[in-house]
């Protein structure tokens, strides 16, 4: 899962930059405001690229691990009913 959504990440920055330099090295010559709304797009595209990139699958269970400070794992293993080893 984590393969598919670094391949999704790296292909839009790729249309990204792609967007960029079509832009500015060959649509400015035909149409500025054209050139100007391409980039706009692909302003757009990073930071949406990002939030794909770092979302939470369905099998990701963040939830259940260890926070490090042993009492309040503790606290959280009492409210769920977990028996944890202590180390």
């Amino acid at each position: 899962m984590y393969a598919r959504r670094r391949h999704v990440y790296f292909a839009m920055m790729g249309v990204c930059i792609g967007l960029f330099v079509l832009a500015w090295g060959v649509v400015r010559l035909w149409s500025v405001p054209a050139a100007v709304g391409m980039c706009v797009v692909a302003m757009v595209i990073p930071p949406v690229a990002a939030m794909i990139a770092n979302r939470r699958g369905p099998d990701d269970r963040w939830w259940d691990d260890p926070s490090g400070d042993p009492q309040s794992d503790e606290w959280w293993d009492e409210l769920d009913g977990k028996k944890r080893p202590r180390p």
